[in-house]
């Protein structure tokens, strides 16, 4: 668990990057880069930089591996923002690692999706029918001697 200062450090990277990248960093290289998530040690000397590329006409692997390149260049000149912006005596290392968000999160749509279609195919068989019952939930006894009671106005 990270006490609230490094938790601030953090954000306070995570926006000092995204903005480094979206307006100062102009190199080719670098596609449409997010920044997801900063990590700081307890002892704020080092921050880790988690980031998702959108790929360009669907080449995923290269705009990774470009954006990559491209972020390993710009470290130091982020790096030294980071230290200007935050005023600190140490200014944590960066390293930057790809996201595997996204990817994960792709791969359970597509399990989901799967399992999905093999429900509706199961339910699409004809004549199917349940193991057991068709309701197998117990229910309340229904009391027949208070309805017979209740029903019978004629006295």
């Amino acid at each position: 668990m990270s006490s609230p200062r490094v938790r601030k450090i953090a954000d306070r990277i995570q926006v000092i990057v995204a903005e480094m990248l979206e307006r100062r960093i102009k190199d080719p290289r670098l596609g449409f880069v997010t920044v997801t998530d900063v990590r700081v040690t307890g002892d704020t000397q080092q921050a880790t930089i988690f980031y998702t590329v959108l790929g360009v006409d669907g080449d995923e692997e290269e705009a990774l591996t470009a954006t990559a390149a491209a972020l390993e260049s710009a470290k130091g000149l982020l790096r030294s923002e980071v230290g200007k912006q935050l005023g600190m005596r140490h200014v944590p290392t960066l390293t930057f690692v790809a996201d595997a968000l996204p990817e994960t999160a792709r791969h359970l749509d597509e399990v989901l999706a799967k399992a999905r279609a093999l429900d509706e195919e199961a339910a699409a068989r004809r004549g199917a029918t349940y193991a057991g019952e068709a309701d197998p939930y117990k229910k309340p006894r229904e009391d027949t001697d208070a309805e017979d009671l209740g029903d019978d106005d004629t006295l």
